[in-house]
């Protein structure tokens, strides 16, 4: 994995990233938009990460720390570089971060219907906490 390169996404990268979104992640989120992804990276610089290789966008995963809880959103790998470890380096990256931050504990939203990322996500040491739901409220239509 020498030649994958690890950085922070800057408002440069943000129309790239959306449209990789739409090629690499599962299903779609209402802050997958502009104005979305620029409070993102506004707020917290370093949350969101882009993995490349040769200068073209591979992988992203967005690693949320609110002080408290660890928080990973959308660890997307390009299709045709899945099972290349791009995405083991992905949540490397965003556990360092966590770490270095003080975190304790990381999760992650995944889909149920997403049987490819949980056979991932166990890969990676996550395990799903049966006793937990997500609760949802939109602010926004």
């Amino acid at each position: 994995m020498d030649d994958l390169h690890m950085r922070p996404a800057t408002a440069g990268d943000l129309d790239t990233v959306l449209a990789f979104w739409k090629t690499a992640a599962e299903g779609t989120s209402i802050s997958d938009d502009r104005d979305g992804v620029e409070r993102l990276v506004a707020r917290d610089p370093e949350a969101l990460i882009l993995a490349e290789r040769d200068g073209e966008l591979v992988g992203t995963v967005i690693a949320g720390f609110d002080g408290w809880r660890c928080h990973l959103y959308r660890l997307a790998v390009h299709p045709d570089r899945r099972r290349q470890g791009i995405g083991s380096a992905l949540l490397a990256a965003a556990e360092d971060r966590f770490v270095t931050l003080g975190g304790r504990r990381g999760d992650a939203m995944v889909l149920e219907r997403n049987a490819r990322a949980h056979h991932a996500w166990r890969a990676a040491g996550y395990t799903p906490e049966d006793q937990w739901r997500r609760w949802v409220k939109h602010f926004t239509d």
